[in-house]
């Protein structure tokens, strides 16, 4: 006995240093699973808050492009239901989706326009985003409020709480340059009684901050997304200023902002923990803590979209509850095993003889009344134990027996009722199910899944279950397929095969059923109708990145594919060409037929393109009638000139639009990237350039960008900020080119032209400066400028007894300009110079567009009493219909049929027939560009005598009109 409690006392002592050990062990594990655990959750919610923030910008994107850039709208405009109520603007759409407001004193057209064109859209893009979100909204910075549900603006104004006004100053470009979307903190939601977290994202248009779009997550909802710790785990969450937003086993749950760091620190352990973490900064944080007397161990994690720190923990004693109990059963077994030996030792006798016998008697008259139950009967190798050993053995059998029988009985009862329930729940579902075999081929289909797809319970039942998946997304098949034979599951967005043409969009997922065993039985599919939010969504990808009239690629989408070849080429294996162009003369066509025909027009090029061009490369609309192509694949000039020939080819083919029959023809300019540039910015401006550059040279062509256009294009751009430079600081001055009559050799008249003498340049040439000024606006001022200096000096030259006629150059800007007659009204009555001295000349070109308005306008300017002359007559649009009808007094014969006399008897003919035709008409004449003798000896014997040009005088300044005026009396006397 000593010897049996000696190895006894020595196995406990050994067993004791086990456990030790086991223990230190145990607890450096849990350290590192709740590691695992919180690292996990912060990941999983990380994506999942990325994916929120995602579809919150997406919305952002289209409610910007559809009511802010101005883009033509396919939307159905909302019937306008306005109410004035309390000094603001409301209105509730007719579906209930959606409510907007607006503070204002009065509802301009603009206004009136944003209520109407915001429902439309919410109609569309709120369905979809609810399902997400629990609120959507738009707020703009004067006050205009949209929101669906519209449950804040039914009976009152919005409560700013609602848009979490604490956030709003981030939103501004000053403190959110990169224009993300932001995160609020987590405010109370007094409408709808709940804990709420916003995303903010701005709206800009133009690099101009106009608002903001947000959407509401119910912060339950929210949390409910974070993967479900263990059992025997819990877990804190709180925010960078200590307040805890969730800690359900501490008994505080979505408290959020209400949560002070005082009532935080009613628990001390928890206080100091988040204090710790907040103050070292660091990404995670271990820590342990003591709450109801027991231990804690905790892991915390930074979640940096939310600036909140996540902690995972559980109590310490849980990770040794194993040892304990190891411990627990191993000294009771010890003490049991001493307390056995020794009541052994005192009833051994009673035990082997006396109570045997007992118990046997007692056995087998219970047997004897159907007891079952009987205790067991000790047993031993002598008679007695033999017969106790018998009873045993089939008292035991006999119990086992009953037992089982019973309870197969009450198993299949139950097994029964369960299944009734699980048929009838499958069957009434609205999620339609099929069930497979451990092959996947089906064996049920509920009547929804036969709703859903119109076919009969037959032509499912025996075929794979993949047959299910419609045929268009065949490259799913395959993915799908080796999923469920290396994982035995599935889950994600398809289409079903359906007996019609309507596409059918399920959410489906396939899981396995598993025996007790863990071996696969059979595979159940579920599937869940989302066809209304793929079409939603759908219209807000059509509406975000495609042209709502060609249904070609809009300018967003443009630049993103530009991007990606931009990209792609940076690498040094891609080359594409950008062809970027518009249709000559598309507003004359709005103008004559229509914009309903322009924009069948813009349908039909479109169609084209999309026919005659490759499906890889990218067509767009940019805006009105300019389109853009990449090209890609292309790294020789010569297969970008045969591509630009095409689209040529393809334009010049008549196009029918209702009665009428159109030929449109496109200036093409065409950059090869990367060659001509790796810079996305530089390459638009390459083709922009190009483009310009094929219409300088007669429109209908192409052209491919080169060094000299940018050279070009930043010379113009210097004469053009050189030129507002020079009008403020008055660098122009006028020259006068003497019209003298040649037989009397006198100066019957001048003609005012602008010199522009640069401080650095010296004398820039008119042909650089006037065109660039016409394209500004600038010679709207200049023309002015001239108007009043040539009449101060022909005041001056009448004060001297001189002649005094002026002969001014009117551009096409003047002439449009509706100050025009005003303007020369006011300088005569401001100079005192006498209206018929004034000669206002016109290019023949101007009077074309619009012939009745600038008849109109003649009649105007020959009511102020000035003269009217028709400049470079032959070279324009000459009409002698309209020349008739025109209250003209002059024609001045253009330099170009001059220059060649007498050496070409062609200009000859039609300067004579010119001079004869305005001679038969009563008006003057006037030959400009007169250089030679023979020159003026022509022009005598047709009767034309005033004459202007370099046989006489160039254009001269006004100190040497005196001295050219002496030199030619002198000549005149000879």
């Amino acid at each position: 006995m000593l010897i049996s409690a000696v190895c006894l006392v020595a196995g406990i002592f050994a067993a004791a240093l086990m456990l030790k050990s086991e223990e230190r062990q145990l607890i450096y594990e849990e350290y590192a699973e709740l590691k695992r655990v919180s690292g996990q959750a912060v990941t999983q919610f990380s994506q999942y808050l990325e994916l929120k923030t995602s579809l919150a910008e997406q919305a952002n994107a289209v409610v910007a492009k559809q009511l802010f850039t101005g883009e033509n709208l396919t939307l159905t405009p909302a019937k306008l239901n306005v109410v004035d109520l309390d000094g603001a603007f409301r209105s509730t759409a007719k579906n209930g989706l959606s409510a907007a407001y607006l503070s204002s004193s009065e509802l301009s057209t603009k206004d009136k326009s944003l209520f109407s064109q915001s429902e439309s859209l919410w109609n569309i893009i709120a369905p979809p985003l609810l399902q997400d979100f629990f609120n959507f909204y738009l707020v703009t910075q004067r006050n205009f409020v949209r929101i669906a549900p519209p449950n804040i603006l039914l009976n009152s104004k919005p409560k700013q709480a609602l848009f979490s006004t604490h956030t709003l100053p981030l939103l501004r470009e000053e403190l959110n340059p990169t224009r993300e979307a932001i995160w609020s903190r987590v405010h109370f939601d007094d409408v709808w009684n709940k804990w709420v977290i916003s995303i903010l994202v701005p709206l800009y248009h133009n690099d101009r901050y106009l608002g903001f779009t947000g959407t509401d997550l119910e912060l339950d909802t929210l949390l409910s997304h974070l993967p479900a710790p263990d059992t025997r785990q819990g877990f804190i969450i709180f925010d960078q200023q200590g307040k805890i937003i969730a800690a359900p086993n501490f008994g505080k749950q979505n408290q959020g902002a209400k949560l002070t760091n005082e009532e935080a620190l009613s628990i001390p352990a928890l206080s100091n923990v988040i204090e710790s973490a907040l103050l070292v900064k660091l990404p995670e944080f271990q820590d342990e803590f003591i709450h109801e007397n027991e231990d804690h161990i905790i892991n915390i994690k930074q979640l940096k979209q939310l600036d909140w720190y996540i902690g995972v923990y559980k109590k310490r004693d849980s990770a040794l509850s194993a040892l304990e109990e190891l411990k627990v059963k191993f000294f009771g077994l010890f003490l049991l095993y001493a307390l056995f030996v020794a009541l052994l030792l005192h009833q051994v006798l009673y035990q082997l003889v006396l109570g045997r016998i007992n118990v046997l008697v007692n056995a087998v008259v219970g047997f004897g009344r159907g007891q079952w139950d009987m205790p067991s009967m000790p047993s031993s190798k002598d008679e007695i134990g033999q017969l106790n050993a018998s009873f045993n053995d089939m008292s035991t059998e006999i119990k086992k027996l009953v037992s089982g029988l019973n309870q197969r009985i009450t198993e299949k009862e139950i097994a029964e009722k369960a299944a009734n329930r699980l048929s009838k729940a499958v069957s009434f579902s609205g999620t339609a199910v099929v069930i497979t075999n451990e092959h996947f081929q089906v064996e049920y289909v509920n009547p929804k899944m036969l709703e859903m797809t119109g076919f009969e319970e037959g032509h499912f039942l025996g075929k794979s279950l993949l047959n299910i998946i419609s045929k268009d997304m065949a490259i799913l098949v395959d993915d799908i397929d080796i999923d469920l034979r290396s994982r035995n599951y599935w889950r994600g967005d398809t289409m079903l095969e359906g007996a019609g043409p309507k596409p059918i969009w399920v959410s489906l997922s396939i899981s396995p059923i598993r025996e007790d065993g863990g071996q696969i039985s059979s595979y159940v599919a579920s599937a869940q109708d989302i066809s209304f939010v793929k079409e939603s969504q759908r219209k807000m990808e059509e509406l975000a990145y495609f042209d709502t009239l060609t249904g070609l690629a809009n300018r967003t989408f443009f630049r993103m594919q530009l991007r990606k070849s931009m990209a792609l080429a940076e690498r040094g294996h891609y080359a594409f060409a950008l062809f970027y162009f518009d249709l000559d003369e598309f507003k004359r066509i709005n103008d004559t037929l229509g914009h309903d025909a322009g924009d069948r027009l813009l349908v039909e090029v479109a169609e084209r393109l999309k026919l005659r061009l490759r499906s890889e490369d990218t067509i767009a609309r940019l805006g009105g009638d300019e389109f853009a192509v990449l090209l890609s694949g292309i790294e020789k000039r010569e297969n970008a000139m045969e591509v630009a020939h095409i689209i040529q080819r393809t334009l010049n083919q008549p196009i029918k639009l209702g009665n009428n029959e159109v030929i449109v023809s496109a200036s093409i300019g065409i950059t090869m990237a990367p060659f001509d540039s790796q810079e996305e910015e530089q390459l638009l401006k390459h083709a922009d350039l190009a483009m310009y550059e094929a219409k300088a040279k007669g429109r209908n062509t192409f052209h491919f960008y080169s060094q000299e256009l940018d050279a070009a294009a930043n010379e113009r751009l210097y004469i053009e900020n050189e030129l507002r430079q020079a009008i403020k600081s008055k660098q122009f001055s006028l020259y006068y080119q003497p019209q003298v009559d040649c037989k009397t050799l006198k100066i019957v008249g001048y003609e005012a032209l602008i010199r522009w003498k640069h401080p650095d340049k010296g004398m820039i040439p008119p042909t650089k400066f006037i065109p660039i000024a016409e394209a500004t606006g600038l010679i709207v001022e200049l023309g002015a400028w001239v108007l009043e200096e040539a009449c101060m000096f022909s005041m001056r030259l009448q004060r001297q007894g001189r002649s005094g006629n002026m002969s001014i150059n009117l551009s096409a800007r003047q002439f449009k300009d509706a100050h025009l007659i005003a303007e020369i009204s006011d300088v005569l009555e401001r100079t005192q110079m006498p209206p018929s001295l004034l000669h206002v000349e016109l290019t023949e070109s101007m009077l074309m567009g619009d012939v009745e308005a600038a008849i109109a306008q003649l009649h105007q300017m020959k009511d102020l009493g000035i003269g009217l002359s028709i400049d470079d007559f032959g070279t324009g649009y000459s009409s002698l219909s309209y020349l008739k009808r025109f209250p003209v007094d002059s024609l001045k014969v253009d330099r170009s049929f001059v220059k060649d006399i007498p050496d070409d008897s062609n200009d000859m003919e039609i300067t004579a027939a010119i001079i004869a035709m305005a001679q038969k008409l009563k008006l003057q004449v006037v030959a400009e560009g007169v250089e030679t003798k023979e020159q003026v000896a022509f022009l005598k014997r047709n009767n034309c005598f005033i004459v202007q040009g370099y046989y006489y005088s160039p254009p001269l300044p006004e100190h040497e009109i005196e001295i050219f005026r002496s030199q030619l009396q002198d000549k005149a006397g000879i």
